[in-house]
């Protein structure tokens, strides 16, 4: 990502669902989850939240390039609570992505293990070596000639990792910016949505699940 030059997306957060103990959001594509190193990329989702919400912490994170579903927290509680639903596996996140080429088949998993790429961070890659297990189930949506519209489930939640398991099968997510060369990178933004994220209220433990409408 040489010549990279942070320039985040104007406007206010766009707040889906909030309560006495959360805050979802719809993140935009461009926009950091947490401050980056120096000043010049202090400008992110919490810090927008924090301006409405000064309590609010950090539950998760989604890559600069994807948009969608964010949760944060309200209180210690929320967050200690969340935090163990996201390590135990315990949440259930669905994304659509657009990638490049026809995919064969109508569903699947993609259960390759996956490590940092030293020389060329932030790139992670596949190593079965020393990688760690990551798992991604998919559903075809829709596809033509050129693309294929896929609903994507991690199972895991290792950096990259939808990126890097579609590049893996030979469908590079469009538009993404470190994985996608050629025709494939030739689009505005990653083509990457976290679309709905389901969890359990920390206040009484019901269910919620909460939806961002896919932009692309």
């Amino acid at each position: 990502m040489s010549g990279f030059i942070y320039t985040p997306p104007a406007g206010d957060p766009v707040i889906l669902h909030e309560d006495h103990e959360l805050v979802f959001v719809d993140k935009p594509s461009g926009l950091l989850s947490v401050p980056g190193k120096g000043e010049h990329m202090a400008d992110c989702m919490i810090a927008r939240l924090r301006a409405v919400f000064p309590e609010i912490l950090l539950v998760h994170r989604l890559d600069l390039d994807t948009s969608g579903v964010m949760v944060f927290a309200r209180t210690p509680h929320a967050q200690r609570h969340l935090g163990l639903q996201f390590e135990k596996r315990q949440t259930r996140k669905i994304y659509v992505a657009r990638v490049a080429g026809q995919v064969a088949g109508r569903e699947g998993r993609v259960d390759l293990p996956l490590i940092v790429d030293w020389p060329n961070r932030p790139r992670q890659m596949v190593c079965h070596e020393t990688g760690r297990p990551a798992q991604t189930d998919w559903a075809l949506i829709r596809q033509d000639a050129d693309e294929s519209r896929l609903r994507l489930m991690p199972v895991t939640g290792r950096s990259h990792q939808l990126r890097v398991h579609m590049l893996a099968i030979g469908h590079p997510i469009l538009g993404d910016p470190l994985y996608a060369t050629g025709a494939a990178l030739a689009h505005p933004r990653l083509m990457l949505h976290a679309q709905s994220l389901r969890l359990r209220h920390p206040d009484g433990g019901k269910g919620l699940t909460i939806s961002a409408p896919v932009p692309f």
